[in-house]
């Protein structure tokens, strides 16, 4: 496949209490729209130190190209702590090397032919990475099948109002949790009216091809101009939750370009999704069983 997938933004270490594993939203990204068949990419920062050299070769080692730049500043990590569900805490180090991220030459050429990317709002917490992710949006093609999915990620006090808007504008798909859809709303006076109803709104806001709404439990939407598509969520085992929503972001993305519609995109990301739950870390390997119904 020709198809060109890059998480910019993020690349971190999440710290558990026993273990630590590479991480960080879009590198859990690439990791599995790698695992699909796309030529997939990261475009980060990480230190001068250990955990970049570290970061450097787990990601080659998980068949991840990246776009790295090292910098002064520390290799990001972020301390997780998981309540009796699975659900993740964070704790993020501030300072970081991925908060420095450049729009180089060699990333503008990646940029150019790039059709699907994921980026969040925690990596614009600083100008610079900002600036970085916004010219990297702006120089990928416009066509229909370029996917720019703003997977909002809110984390503790690095967004705004202005952030948001801003990302919402440069992005056509938008990926968010029924709770941080609660925060957005009120933050753009939206009122209280049904999630898809709000959804909705935000999607005419800002011309958008479709909205990504998971709701925990509750299952999760699709929602576009004219239709919705909903999937409920499969009984699962949870072993924590860390990246299962990045998964799905994944997965949605890649069966799309294996020609697969929307319905049934959505119901292999909910699958995957839920595997991902069933593991410890962001990263497990996906089964040949379920590979294979999204490549084929």
């Amino acid at each position: 496949m020709n198809h060109i997938a890059v998480g910019i933004g993020e690349v971190l270490w999440d710290i558990f209490p026993n273990r630590r594993t590479i991480g960080g939203a879009p590198a859990n990204f690439v990791y599995h729209t790698a695992q699909l068949g796309l030529n997939s990419y990261i475009v980060s920062a990480v230190g001068n130190d250990v955990l970049g050299e570290e970061t450097e070769r787990v990601l080659k080692s998980k068949g991840i190209e990246s776009r790295i730049l090292r910098t002064d500043y520390p290799t990001g990590t972020v301390m997780i702590s998981l309540d009796k569900q699975g659900v993740p805490r964070y704790d993020f180090q501030e300072q970081t090397a991925w908060d420095n991220i450049t729009f180089n030459d060699e990333v503008a050429r990646l940029a150019k032919h790039t059709n699907i990317v994921c980026f969040g709002s925690l990596a614009q917490r600083n100008i610079k990475s900002r600036n970085a992710i916004y010219q990297f949006l702006k120089t990928m093609p416009d066509t229909d099948n370029t996917f720019k999915v703003f997977d909002i990620n809110l984390r503790q006090k690095f967004f705004s109002k202005e952030l948001i808007h801003d990302s919402l504008s440069l992005c056509n798909i938008l990926k968010i949790n029924d709770e941080e859809l609660d925060t957005v709303s009120k933050m753009f006076d939206i009122g209280t009216c049904s999630p898809q109803k709000q959804c909705v709104a935000l999607l005419k806001q800002y011309n958008l091809k479709m909205i990504i709404l998971t709701c925990g439990i509750n299952g999760s939407y699709i929602i576009m101009p004219e239709s919705v598509s909903f999937q409920a969520i499969p009984e699962t085992e949870v072993a924590d939750t860390v990246g299962a929503g990045d998964a799905f972001t994944a997965t949605f993305c890649s069966a799309l370009c294996y020609k697969k519609s929307v319905s049934e995109a959505h119901r292999l990301a909910v699958d995957l999704s839920a595997y991902v739950c069933s593991q410890h870390g962001s990263m497990p390997a996906i089964p040949d069983e379920l590979k294979y119904k999204i490549i084929q």
